[in-house]
């Protein structure tokens, strides 16, 4: 678009459903780049993909044309058809409903971007629940408890 000048930077975070940690290590990283490459192919651009067994943090640069909803519906559903037709697990593999989005300035992006890079050890001194509800109260985000995290089956 002519004489449109944006520059958006969002972090996504999503779950597994029930917070079932299935995302193994061993074809993690392929699956982050799926990811990624299912947010360039919206005209968005990935800055990095990453997280451990439970979860993912996506940082990318939003087009302004793309609805985050739409973002996510899409790389949600096409990443779980990449799990499943790969057969990555024994089970049916489903990402929980939902997912956190949150904003930042060019002056956060690179502590974002190393925020990211290090979630596996970021998560041996905090869950993922612990550290989502953190960036719920940083963010001062209202949120009803019941209704963040997907009960165990």
């Amino acid at each position: 678009m002519a004489n449109t000048y944006h520059q958006v930077y969002i972090q996504v975070v999503f779950a597994v459903k029930y917070r079932k940690a299935v995302l193994e290590k061993e074809w993690r990283e392929t699956v982050f780049g799926v990811i990624g490459n299912l947010i360039n192919e919206t005209g968005c651009k990935t800055i990095i993909v990453n997280g451990v067994e439970d979860h993912v943090h996506c940082f990318l640069g939003l087009k302004p044309t793309v609805s985050i909803s739409e973002l996510m519906k899409s790389v949600k559903a096409k990443s779980s058809k990449y799990i499943n037709e790969n057969k990555l697990l024994l089970d049916r593999f489903e990402w929980q409903e939902g997912y956190g989005v949150f904003s930042y300035s060019k002056s956060h992006v690179d502590s974002v971007y190393k925020y990211v890079a290090n979630q596996e050890q970021h998560h041996h001194k905090q869950t993922f629940k612990e550290e989502y509800l953190a960036i719920l109260d940083k963010y001062e985000v209202p949120f009803d408890e019941r209704y963040i995290f997907g009960e165990m089956e």
